[in-house]
């Protein structure tokens, strides 16, 4: 999963990118509105994480130029504390409201839940077949069994997941798998699927040839 974080507080946007990256995510930063509209404009996030107050344009104006053209859920922190503030915010097509100073746990649960929500999957454990995907742990057993995976092997499965029975070309896989500072070898999404149905079984994830792949299709 990719995320975007917009936060003109250099330290603040350091902390967040971090704990974020932390949780397996692949994140780009925005110091000020105009590049972090640029960003969420031009790519597909899987999420976006925005300050309200900013420089060049507000994390309001940011929210309605994106509401024009994309769904991406947008998850809005604020030092405000005003009950309109966060109306306002909510009214303009945020997803969710954060005050800071920001629990940082508080913000990957959010997080996860917005992303679940995003794909219409409210339960945060997924089961298909014999697999059970447990999103907010982000654990994975096969029948009954824990397995173990690798960060970028889980990423690769809970984006799959998240998108049951719909084919996710190699180029979506890229996209959401790594952010604008990874320089990701050719052939990395091939080993990783290749390592995923050694774990999980041969048939869990399907190629469609010329097309991609899927998961419970």
């Amino acid at each position: 999963m990719r995320l975007l974080i917009v936060e003109d507080e250099p330290d603040m946007l350091d902390t967040l990118a971090e704990a974020m990256r932390g949780e397996g995510y692949a994140v780009d930063e925005a110091a000020d509105g105009e590049d972090g509209l640029f960003k969420a404009l031009e790519i597909d996030y899987d999420l976006i994480i925005c300050d309200v107050m900013m420089p060049v344009h507000d994390g309001f104006e940011l929210l309605r130029r994106v509401r024009q053209v994309k769904k991406t859920p947008v998850l809005m922190l604020t030092a405000r504390t005003k009950v309109q503030d966060r109306i306002h915010g909510l009214d303009s097509g945020a997803d969710d409201y954060l005050a800071k100073p920001v629990d940082l746990n508080e913000l990957a649960a959010r997080v996860r839940a917005l992303i679940r929500r995003a794909h219409g999957n409210a339960a945060s454990v997924l089961v298909i077949g014999e697999v059970e995907i447990d999103t907010a742990a982000q654990t994975v057993k096969v029948a009954g069994q824990p397995v173990v995976l690798t960060g970028r092997e889980y990423a690769l499965l809970e984006f799959c997941v998240q998108r049951r029975g719909k084919i996710i070309t190699r180029t979506q896989l890229y996209e959401h798998l790594h952010d604008e500072n990874d320089t990701p070898v050719s052939n990395l999404v091939d080993v990783h699927v290749f390592n995923l149905r050694k774990k999980l079984g041969q048939d869990f994830i399907v190629t469609h040839r010329g097309r991609g792949y899927s998961v419970g299709a």
